[in-house]
């Protein structure tokens, strides 16, 4: 082999090997070993969820560990993002941003032969004119009786459940 390709050639980093050997194990320990790890890694009880969110969080914290977390000048940054989209508003950071459909998107539904138009916001849904903040309300309204405004509107398919 000559100079230059010796010298080009990716050297053996044995951190890096210890990191990716402690992430391959994730996928072969028990629940209670995962959890077990949590507490060791984290310092707190384990969340209760399921798995797949155990390994993802314990990857990232393996890494975090061994190679550092964010930038503090990075987390002051998404901070301030997090502000200007929500407005310091915890209701809004606690939905989850997919949860509503576009703004602008149409939603049909034919109720006793009549068809509803609903149109999505900025700020919730518009029925009629009228602004809403619920889809529920809205499906009440066309119906005279209580439902869940995404299952009304086919937003929420019951398969999909766990």
């Amino acid at each position: 082999m000559s100079a230059a390709a010796a010298k080009n050639r990716p050297t053996s980093d044995p951190q890096r090997e210890s990191v990716l050997a402690q992430i391959a194990e994730l996928k072969i320990l028990s629940i209670s070993e995962l959890k077990a790890k949590w507490r060791t890694l984290f310092g707190t009880e384990p969340p209760p969820y399921n798995r797949k969110f155990l390994e993802s969080r314990l990857t990232y914290r393996i890494q975090e560990l061994v190679y550092g977390g964010l930038k503090p000048e990075t987390i002051r940054h998404l901070e301030q993002l997090g502000e200007q989209l929500d407005g310091g508003r915890i209701e809004v950071r606690k939905r989850s941003a997919n949860l509503l459909p576009i703004a602008g998107t149409r939603l049909l539904r034919e109720w006793q032969g009549v068809e509803h138009t609903v149109t999505v916001t900025d700020k919730g849904f518009d029925y009629l004119g009228v602004p809403y903040t619920s889809l529920s309300a809205i499906a009440r309204r066309i119906t005279g009786t209580r439902w869940n405004g995404w299952t009304f509107f086919g937003l929420k398919n019951q398969r999909s459940k766990p």
